[in-house]
């Protein structure tokens, strides 16, 4: 018999499409040829030793090469692994998708939120609205060349100084696949409640409305989980979208398509990515939410749920409070835990390592009531308010625009300087309107047009 690459790639998104069970797959060859062939038990037996657990995570051209291997082609020897069987006359495809195996009803809280119902890949490429072979490709991330500006790359990348010391590496979908990633984020994630903790990349919460709920506490405990992004791998997404519904093999592909595996060259320059420690290197090197992704802020916020449980669990112990911004997690009481503090840092160490996430100790604060408490550039101590330099600095610049011009105090030459210095009065206006107030009247006294004509 001859068993073409048409035929097997058919063959392959179909099985994709089921559940990885000898009777689901010999029932797939039954489907897309629409008969019964007699080699179809033993080569599918086969396929499953080949691919052992990880069925699901090949990609359609994967298994239709091993498809090809297993059946041979044009009638040669049949392959050890596959028991001898009357080979007969292939028939031509009849069928591209069977029809997804059944599973459980919804529990009420999945259905209550209305995902998109995707029981095959095929129809996640025309939600998509993209070929199916154009779904495969996004989403077969696996195997990247070394250089990191091919056009075969789907990202490009960026690597960014830390506040702290270090590097911080910025990957930046390309503007078809940032496309799906974005329907992916509107259509599904945003309709998934993160846990009520976390304030990072949500709608109506913001780095004031974390800092805000520890104002006024005895002692407030600041900590940093480490490599927040790249510490999110693959396995964690695939599991959230089956948790979400999705069979395993749509799973797979909604993964693929938001991970990424950064490519051997991004890290060539020593002073940049080479100058990374080892294991950061690997946790990039390995698929990983990528830091730039649309649809990476709010995939942590949902793998990191079961962490903001057990946080704010431990907190409520001591009559404290937990909110987390991103990678920033926040705690704040009184007596109880102030007295606790020391071993309290471990216990939420603990923790995060429990659930794949690490704490960067070197970033720990336990910042009592005699000290400056900050939380995200907010003060808290009494209520929440920006800095007193941060402020002074910002009222000396916007007096002196007034007195000598908007471009004499533009040192860094920023060709939007008014917007610049707007958005910098916005956020003290989130965070303290009264003080905003006096530095609004300010800006308003600005001459801009002599501004501009002192540049000609």
């Amino acid at each position: 018999m001859n068993l073409d690459q048409h035929a097997a790639l058919a063959l392959a998104d179909t099985m994709l499409a089921t559940d990885a069970s000898l009777v689901s797959l010999v029932a797939c060859v039954a489907h897309v040829f629409d008969a019964a062939l007699p080699w179809a038990p033993g080569v599918c037996a086969a396929l499953l030793a080949r691919t052992s657990d990880n069925f699901h995570y090949f990609s359609r051209h994967e298994l239709a090469a091993i498809l090809l291997e297993l059946v041979g082609r044009g009638g040669h020897a049949t392959p050890d692994d596959v028991p001898a069987a009357p080979w007969i006359a292939l028939p031509a495809v009849r069928r591209y998708c069977i029809a997804p195996p059944l599973r459980p009803p919804a529990p009420a809280w999945l259905a209550a939120l209305g995902l998109p119902g995707l029981p095959t890949i095929g129809e996640l490429a025309a939600w998509l609205g993209e070929p199916v072979g154009a779904v495969d490709w996004f989403a077969d991330q696996w195997r990247p060349g070394s250089d990191a500006s091919s056009p075969l790359q789907h990202y490009h990348y960026r690597w960014l100084p830390k506040r702290s010391c270090g590097w911080r590496l910025i990957e930046i979908p390309k503007s078809r696949l940032r496309l799906i990633q974005q329907e992916i984020l509107r259509q599904i994630l945003d309709l998934v409640p993160p846990h009520a903790a976390a304030h990072g990349f949500r709608r109506g919460r913001s780095s004031v409305t974390h800092a805000a709920l520890h104002a006024g506490r005895r002692v407030v405990i600041r900590m940093d989980l480490k490599d927040f992004f790249p510490s999110i791998q693959v396995s964690r997404i695939h599991a959230l979208f089956e948790k979400l519904g999705y069979p395993p093999g749509v799973a797979a592909t909604l993964a693929r398509i938001c991970v990424n595996r950064t490519p051997a060259g991004a890290f060539s320059d020593r002073h940049t990515g080479g100058s990374l420690p080892w294991a950061e290197r690997q946790a990039l090197k390995t698929p990983h939410l990528p830091q730039g992704s649309p649809s990476s802020p709010a995939l942590a916020n949902l793998c990191a749920y079961r962490l903001d449980i057990r946080l704010e669990a431990l907190a409520g112990a001591l009559g404290a409070t937990y909110s987390r911004y991103a990678d920033d997690l926040v705690f704040s009481g009184g007596p109880d835990l102030e007295r606790a503090a020391e071993r309290f840092h471990v216990q939420v160490a603990a923790i995060a390592i429990e659930e794949g996430f690490r704490v960067n100790t070197r970033k720990t604060r336990v910042m009592r009531e005699g000290v400056r408490q900050q939380v995200t550039g907010v003060v808290v101590n009494r209520h929440s308010n920006i800095a007193r330099d941060e402020y002074d600095i910002l009222k000396a610049t916007l007096t002196n625009c007034v007195r000598h011009g908007p471009m004499s105090q533009n040192h860094e030459n920023r060709s939007n300087y008014r917007d610049y210095l707007a958005g910098k009065i916005s956020y003290v206006m989130m965070v303290n309107p009264h003080r905003a107030s006096k530095l609004q009247r300010l800006f308003q006294s600005i001459d801009w047009a002599a501004g501009q004509l002192s540049i000609v």
